[in-house]
């Protein structure tokens, strides 16, 4: 269950910061009022030297934190401490009853 929550977490960040940053600067359209020279142009608006980054940072985040979580639903639990000694003891008395003979 743990899993699936980091999972689900690292899916919904990724999907909210893309249509939170990247995409309102696309809708928003131009630059700052009174800017000159390449800041005017919409392709060297400031902004997108921070969105850019950011984004890929965090798209990299919500994927190592939805790796983290299919890993944790997917590896099968421990074996019992109880159970795993008991296998080394039979173990153990295998080996001496092969090593009498």
């Amino acid at each position: 269950m743990f899993g699936f929550t980091i999972l689900l977490f690292g899916i919904v960040m990724i999907v909210f910061y893309i249509f939170w940053a990247p995409m309102s600067l696309i809708y928003q359209g131009g630059g700052l009022q009174g800017m000159a020279g390449f800041y005017s142009i919409g392709f060297f608006n400031w902004q997108w030297a921070v969105v850019l980054p950011m984004t890929f940072m965090v798209i990299l985040v919500g994927l190592l934190a939805a790796w983290i979580g299919y890993s944790m639903i997917t590896t099968p639990p421990p074996v019992p401490l109880e159970e795993l000694e008991e296998e080394l003891e039979a173990e153990e008395a295998a080996n001496l009853a092969n090593e009498k003979k």
